[in-house]
């Protein structure tokens, strides 16, 4: 038996929209990925990647679709992201979680010229990276906390 996800339309001020819907997305996680191999800063995260970015870059565009309020297509092709779950295998400390966020924030200044929005992305993202960080000292600190 198989489930069928009925979709809600996408409101026209969710972040989704407000980015430029699927085109922007794409735009971005492509910028995202070219500054991830670019960028000597980002050394670290970039070779907790494949050699290839492909799969990466197409499984956060579609990770990012659902969860900017877009077409939720992880879900509907993966299930739950479960991110942390599927980070596990790697060890993500702050260094890590540092240079994914430098590209990331960069990324979105060259892209996305509303500030509040901007800064509001920037935010849960910074939520998430911290969420994913599984080594270190930041690990240890919330583990305690």
């Amino acid at each position: 038996m198989t489930q069928t996800l009925e979709v809600p339309p996408i409101a026209a001020d969710s972040v989704y929209t407000r980015l430029g819907g699927a085109p922007a997305i794409h735009a971005l996680v492509t910028r995202f990925y070219a500054l991830m191999d670019e960028l000597p800063e980002a050394y670290a995260v970039r070779r907790l990647h494949p050699e290839s970015l492909v799969g990466s870059a197409d499984s956060l565009f579609k990770f990012l679709s659902g969860w900017f309020g877009g077409p939720p297509l992880y879900i509907r092709e993966r299930g739950h992201p479960r991110l942390r779950m599927r980070h596990a295998p790697y060890v993500i400390g702050s260094e890590e979680r540092d240079e994914w966020l430098l590209c990331m924030r960069q990324a979105l200044a060259e892209q996305v010229s509303d500030d509040a929005l901007r800064a509001g992305v920037v935010r849960a993202f910074e939520e998430m990276a911290d969420h994913m960080v599984n080594a270190g000292t930041a690990h240890r600190a919330a583990c305690v906390a």
